[in-house]
Order: structure tokens, then sequence, then C-alpha cells
């Protein structure tokens, strides 16, 4: 059996782990997927540039506010699939070869679980016996996969062929004429926004009242309204079995009431989340610690239940965003090093007290902090101001009549509870807020310790921040 000082799981930020301090370890990559992991084959990076030309086919509505008669003549889904995976797939492959060079470094393609706490089996692909390895080190960085349906029907060879996740939805052969979407979530969402865009009738289906409720009511309920304008919404609706149709899929559900619905789509999206990847690496046969909901139990390290095992990412971590992930890929780098050389004055912690978050939908979402809900719910004290995007100058003249920012802060100190926005540039507005609450700055200080361009967009966060403080004055 082969023993390697340091065997990593996962080749998404958990490659980035690797460099040339770690020259001196053999190490192994076990990887199950594509290589690179979710982000860059499945993920953040392919979604967003699907995106992009998502936001240019929806302009025209928004230029013809302003006098500005621009038409969209089409979309070329294969252009835009091709060219982001013509860019995509030789960096995912080019990445591999390059690893697989490496001196120190063995790459597994293939599924690994543990059968003690320090040996592993991998399915190697194109072998017919499974491989065993030790290690004197671990690092689950095996991320997450995408939630399916299960439903009657599903199983439907008809049915199979035009049911997708975000893992397949973007290799379509061709654009569709029309589209379910299953789920109300920031996926969801987002593959709204680009099939809508390009020109497919889509049909959302959401067992809740409204899209997007892990954000703040404000925004959900906002965004509900917006989307609502350009696909078909299904709310409070739940999925209760599939079936073939000719050149396409019925969906049928029931509501509260118990009355039952079909819809009919030349495909569906199955948007209904992610879920770690703990399970397949039989965690309980290292006697690694698993919650309730299947994510790796981690200390302030990132370190396991078993202590020389580590665990970075969608694994461990619900918020399942890769800035998230590769943070912590850096806390335990810094933290193996610290054991293995010596180097640093101690363990480091991860720091995940204002993780900001965005959605690339139109219009886009972001969010740091606490929700109103959530401070209501746990009987905080707060002060809110919602500033709408039309009351500054940028904003009016974009003739914007439908976009906030909407913050939150405690009334007694003036430090930020949460931020939320919805609206052109949220993605990038809602950073110095970020900088804020993670610095300790508070809402006086930033409102008027510094200069705000006029009339950039960046007024409507710096008018936010004053009606804060215009409350806060009168509370005194």
């Amino acid at each position: 059996m082969e023993h390697f000082d340091l065997v990593i799981i996962g080749s998404g930020s958990g490659n980035s782990l690797i460099d040339e301090r770690f020259d001196g370890l053999r190490i192994a990559m076990v990887e199950r997927g594509v290589y690179g992991g979710t982000c860059l084959n499945v993920g953040c990076i392919p979604t967003k540039m699907f995106v992009l030309p998502a936001d240019y086919a929806v302009s025209p509505a928004a230029a013809g506010r302003i006098g500005v008669d621009l038409q969209l003549e089409g979309v070329d889904f294969d252009a835009i699939r091709d060219r982001i995976f013509g860019r995509i797939d030789p960096i995912s492959s080019g990445g591999k070869q390059w690893r697989e060079k490496s001196d120190n470094v063995t790459v597994f393609t293939g599924t690994g679980h543990f059968v003690e706490r320090d040996v592993m089996e991998i399915a190697v692909q194109g072998e017919a016996e499974p491989v065993r390895i030790s290690g004197d080190r671990f690092v689950l960085a095996a991320g997450s996969r995408a939630t399916l349906l299960d439903v009657p029907g599903v199983n439907d060879p008809e049915v199979a062929a035009r049911v997708h996740t975000s893992d397949s939805i973007m290799r379509l052969p061709a654009l569709p004429a029309s589209m379910i979407i299953l789920g109300g979530g920031y996926i969801a969402s987002e593959f709204a926004h680009v099939f809508s865009a390009y020109g497919t009738r889509v049909t959302m289906i959401n067992r809740s009242e409204r899209l997007l409720r892990r954000e703040d009511d404000e925004i959900s309920e906002r965004f509900t309204k917006i989307i609502s304008e350009r696909v078909g919404l299904k709310l409070n609706q739940q999925v209760t079995g599939v079936n073939p149709v000719d050149g396409g899929v019925e969906v049928v559900t029931k509501d509260p009431n118990g009355i039952e619905y079909g819809y009919e789509a030349e495909v569906v999206l199955v948007a209904l989340g992610r879920v770690p990847n703990a399970d397949l690496l039989q965690p309980e046969a290292a006697g690694i610690e698993v919650d309730s909901n299947g994510y790796v139990v981690v200390d302030e390290h990132q370190r396991t239940s078993q202590p020389h095992i580590w665990a970075l990412g969608d694994v461990c971590s619900p918020s399942q965003l890769k800035h998230v992930a590769n943070h912590e890929m850096r806390v335990v780098q810094a933290n193996l090093l610290h054991e293995i050389t010596g180097t640093g004055d101690g363990l480091v912690s991860s720091d995940h007290r204002f993780v900001p978050h965005a959605i690339f939908t139109d219009p886009q979402i972001a969010s740091v902090g606490r929700t109103e809900q959530e401070l209501r719910a746990a009987g905080t004290p707060y002060l809110a101001t919602v500033q709408a995007y039309g009351d500054v100058a940028y904003g009016w003249a974009m003739e914007d009549t439908e976009h906030c920012v909407k913050l939150l802060s405690d009334p007694e100190a003036g430090q930020l509870l949460g931020a939320h926005i919805i609206g052109p540039q949220a993605s990038t507005l809602i950073q110095p807020l970020v900088q804020a609450m993670s610095f300790g700055l508070g809402i006086r200080e930033m409102a008027r310790g510094q200069y705000w361009i006029h009339p950039a967009l960046t007024e409507v966060v710096e008018n936010a921040l004053l009606g804060l403080v215009e409350q806060a004055d009168k509370a005194r």
C-alpha cells in the first residue's frame, strides 16, 4: 500500500493548497469529477459567463426608458456555450496535466472513501480493482453535488434525458424553446434570468410563496415581483411527479388545497440546492464527526474531530461559497505548514463573521450580515433604513423605480448589523459595507469620514448610511 505525507480529496480549492512550500512532501490528490472543482467547471465561473450575455440581452428595456432604442435581434446560444467551455475546458485539462507532472504529487482520478482513520480506498477510473493508500494527514475538500429530484416518473428514460441539474444545463446542444425550473433559490433565479433573457419561455415552480427566502424579506419580496414580469411563477406548489409528453416533460404539482396542476416544457432544470459530499467519503470509517445536515464538523482551525484530518469548502461549510472555500484553504494551508515545518506563531483561525454573497440575477442582489427577520426573531435591537436607487442622482438618471439599499445597525454602538442590496452593481456596492463591518467602522465614520464621488451610484450607500445616522440621532 502506497503511503503519502498528505492526501487531499478534491481538486478545487484543495488544489490551490499545494505550493512550493510543500515540495518536500509526498502528496496524493484524489478527484472524483472534473479537475478543478465545482466553481471552475459547473459553478461560479461558467454561470457568470452565461449571465453576462443575458445582461446584454435584457438591456434594451432599460435603454428604452432613457430614450435609446436598442433591439435584440437574437442570441447565438451555440456561440455563447462554445466560447465559455472553449476557455474553461482547457484550463481544467491543463491544470490536471500540470499537476500530474509534479514530482511530489500523484493524481488519482476516482472516488475515494475511508476504510480506516488513515487509509483510503479509491475506485480509480479505468482500473479493475480499487487502490488503497495511507496518509499521515488528510484534507477533505470534496465539495458538494446538486440535489436530485426524487418523485415518481423521474427515472423514466424519456424523462431522464430531459431533466437536468446545473451540472448539465449549460451544455445543452441547443437553446430550448421552453424550460421548467424547480426551485426558488439562487441557482434557480440565476438560470431563470439567463434562459429567459436568451428567449426561452421559463416557468419557475417553488414550494413557498416567494423566491430567495433566505434573503432579507424586503429583497425577497422585491425580487419575486420583478422576476414575475419575465417568467411564469407558480408558487406554493409541491412537485408530485413527472411524465413524458410529446417533445418534452410534464411536471405535476399540488398546491396546499390539494389541487393538482400540470406544466409542460421541453426541458426541466432541477435547482433544489446542493448537498455536501461528505457521505461519499464514508467519514464514519475514520471517526470523522458529521452534523445532521451532512457537513463535516470542524473547529475554528478547520480541523475535524480527527486531529490529522482537516476540511474546507462545501464539504464542511453551509455557505457553499468559493470565496469562503478559498479563505478556509489558506487557513488549512497555514496550519499544515505550522504543524509540519514549524512556521508561523501557531494555528490560525477562520473568520466567518461577515461572509458576503451575491446573486447574479437581473437585478443583482448582494448581502452581508443579518436580515431584519433574523434580528427580530433573536430580539436584537436594531435600526433599519431603506434607500431607493432613484433618490440619488445616478439612480434618478437611470429612471430607477424598483431597486434599493437596506441597512441595519446597532442603535447604541452604531455598527452595521446587516446590508442588503437589490439593483444594478449590487455585487460591487456591497464591498465597502463588508469592509466596514469587518474592520469595525461605524456608520457615522463611514458616512462622513470620507468623500463619496458625486454623482456616482455609490451615493445610494452614502444616503442609506445617513438615514441610519439620522435615526440614531433621533433615538438619543
